[in-house]
């Protein structure tokens, strides 16, 4: 009983990222969208409001930085590994109820980027596109300076795979998941807030877990 229950120990692991790998390649498959209603080890949904996305690897992806800045900019996905990383570990929680605690995300502050951008003096806000061709959000410029808000590359101490939007993401530790956009493609500084997919469905533009959407989540930590 002992050696069986530590094989499981060990096993474990793997058979949860077989699992994560599978129910992941499975819903980029699948047009119905049923799969992201599966659990799995990991604690997450694969969702996609895309019928397909294209992948994007290291030859191919590239991160636009643009709209009301002095210095457009873009970056590469070695580019973006070559700046200073960030570490934040927090929990992620979906407007739809599951959460996923201690979660760690590791990327670049998009204080960072805004900076070497040179935001104008009129900026307000700050829109992000998706190379599904589809998604988008948005943020106030305030909310985008956070600390605990980044480009992600990194996600649970592996690089971010295309079923959990990579290779590269958005990611707002202290809102709802909706707003941390998959498959990161442009950064856009405007001066309002734009809603992005889902508020122009319904949901909250200020997205903040436990105190938007009608929910009463614990604040995520």
């Amino acid at each position: 009983m002992l050696g069986l229950g530590a094989a499981g120990l060990v096993t474990a692991p793997y058979l949860q990222r077989g699992l994560e790998a599978f129910l992941g390649s499975a819903a980029d498959k699948d047009p119905t969208g049923l799969t992201g209603l599966l659990p799995n080890g990991g604690g997450f949904r694969y969702y996609s409001v895309a019928a397909s996305v294209p992948r994007k690897g290291p030859d191919t992806y590239r991160l636009t930085v643009d709209g009301l800045v002095d210095r457009p900019a873009t970056y590469t996905l070695d580019a973006l590994r070559a700046l200073p990383q960030t570490r934040v570990v927090h929990d992620v929680q979906c407007v739809t109820g599951w959460r996923v605690p201690h979660t760690p995300f590791e990327g670049v502050r998009l204080s960072r980027l805004l900076d070497a951008a040179g935001v104008r003096p009129d900026a307000g806000a700050v829109r992000f596109t998706c190379f599904d061709g589809t998604y988008s959000e948005s943020l106030t410029l305030q909310q985008a300076r956070r600390a605990d808000v980044m480009v992600a590359l990194r996600m649970k101490d592996a690089p971010i795979g295309h079923a959990h939007g990579g290779p590269v993401r958005l990611y707002v530790a202290p809102m709802y998941f909706y707003k941390s956009a998959k498959w990161l493609s442009g950064i856009s500084v405007t001066s309002d807030v734009r809603p992005g997919y889902w508020e122009e469905r319904g949901y909250d533009v200020d997205a903040w877990v436990g105190r938007s959407n009608g929910r009463g989540d614990t604040p995520t930590v």
